[in-house]
């Protein structure tokens, strides 16, 4: 049962986010917005849909059993959604799963953004491995780490911020933010 009712939320969810990053594209682009780098975007909704085939799968395998640390796994899925919230919320219409970049937009730097560049990356990152870990689901969690840390870092951060930094204030703005860890000392 709440094996049922967890995957329902991630289901739902990101069906919702898929609405709001559609409804974002639009108005992002009827103010000239592009899309760059389109070509990776299906290999992310591909690896998201297959992670959750694999979580399916996987807990089922075992039984939906849950985790002995179920309690602390479930406490940080509930801190990740709200920072994924709070992510979310801090980009507002520039909030994406597509690299929509309008040239020339100051580059948003509140909410989580005043601390590392990529938090919606790191929330990312951090529930391929808390998700299947509440359900025993071990294979899932290192299988779609390591494929999403490769996409993630070989492909899609790379494109992103060379358009940023092409068409926005990316660079100015985030030459002291480190990327993904809070007071990471700079790499020379």
């Amino acid at each position: 049962m709440v094996f049922i009712v967890l995957f329902s939320f991630l289901v739902v969810q990101r069906l919702v986010e898929l609405f709001i990053a559609r409804r974002n594209e639009r108005i992002q682009k009827e103010k000239g917005a592009h899309e760059y780098a389109p070509e990776h975007y299906k290999y992310i909704v591909l690896l998201h849909t297959a992670f959750l085939i694999s979580l399916l799968i996987e807990s089922s395998l075992q039984g939906f059993s849950l985790s002995p640390i179920f309690g602390i796994l479930f406490v940080l899925f509930v801190v990740l959604q709200a920072l994924r919230i709070w992510t979310i919320h801090s980009l507002g219409h520039f909030w994406n799963t597509k690299i929509i970049i309008l040239p020339g937009a100051d580059v948003v730097k509140r909410g989580p953004f005043r601390f590392i560049r990529h938090p919606n990356y790191v929330i990312v990152a951090l529930e391929l491995i808390v998700i299947p870990l509440l359900f025993n689901a071990y294979v899932t969690a290192v299988l779609f780490t390591i494929l999403n840390a490769w996409l993630i870092r070989f492909v899609r951060i790379p494109a992103e911020e060379a358009a940023l930094k092409e068409l926005c204030n990316y660079e100015a703005t985030f030459k002291s933010t480190p990327r993904f860890i809070p007071n990471e000392p700079e790499r020379p």
